[in-house]
């Protein structure tokens, strides 16, 4: 199945902020616990975007691991090797890298391949974590995170009452316990489904409003069926805004939780 999708970089990063904003954990202390990467390690992350799971591998080996991003967005990219700089990490590079074509580096290079987010939306799933597989050293690990269909159920719930429309599938959470697990398991020696959850406190309807935002704008491919066009879109945006009103003057607060899944697949 082809996943016509495209990450938008504004948007993402303005979802990336809200969790640390306002999460109540932090997704990137639990993924370091998973991988526990090593000095001397080489890694390759998938999907790497402005390069935060790279720098957090660099933090975490203090720079003495071989780091490689690659993204399919050369703005993010651009920002990943802007950062680079910045943070002066001579041990982690940035490169373009497609997940639906042939992976660009040779067999049993790296000690762990991870993808957060990312990887989950390849055309052909068999296909990329084949070519994840062949890069990965023998023994070495994979480490793909996405939601699970239990992910950011009050986000759906008030879309549904605002619009009472059913919530278009999504390719992440829709298929991340089915076919991704199953792909990934099919391939690997050993595969693990672990999960996260972080309970995001909104104190204000505003900053919500803004993370639907983010997250109708990233994926408004799928969600056609709900709206066609701005003034669609803002009408529609209107009558959400209304309904989280009433959840917060009942509740005195808005509570998402995101649920994500870690699957880890040992070669």
């Amino acid at each position: 199945m082809e996943i016509n999708y495209q990450e938008t970089s504004k948007d993402l990063l303005k979802r990336i902020d809200i969790h640390e904003k306002y999460g109540a954990r932090n997704i990137d202390k639990w993924n370091v616990e998973v991988l526990d990467p090593q000095p001397g390690y080489k890694i390759l992350d998938v999907g790497c975007g402005a390069g935060k799971q790279c720098f957090l591998y660099s933090d975490y080996t203090k720079g003495k691991a071989d780091i490689t991003g690659g993204d399919f967005s050369e703005e993010l990219l651009e920002k990943a090797r802007a950062a680079k700089i910045e943070r002066g990490d001579k041990n982690v590079n940035f490169q373009f890298l497609d997940f639906n074509k042939p992976f660009a580096f040779p067999d049993n290079t790296f000690d762990f391949v991870s993808s957060a987010f990312a990887i989950y939306y390849a055309a052909d799933l068999q296909f990329t974590f084949s070519e994840a597989h062949r890069v990965i050293k023998p023994g070495g690990s994979l480490f793909v995170t996405g939601p699970l269909p239990e992910n950011k159920q009050m986000f759906y719930e008030i879309i549904k009452e605002a619009t009472n429309q059913a919530i278009p599938p999504m390719p992440g959470s829709s298929r991340f316990k089915g076919d991704i697990f199953k792909t990934i398991s099919s391939i690997f020696a050993k595969t693990e489904l672990l999960t996260f959850e972080n309970p995001l406190t909104f104190p204000e309807v505003a900053p919500f409003i803004d993370y639907v935002r983010a997250s109708l704008s990233e994926d408004r491919k799928l969600w056609t069926s709900m709206f066609n066009g701005k003034e669609e879109y803002e009408a529609m945006i209107g009558k959400i805004e209304q309904v989280a009103t009433r959840w917060f003057e009942r509740d005195g607060k808005l509570v998402m939780t995101k649920v994500v899944g870690g699957i880890l697949a040992t070669k």
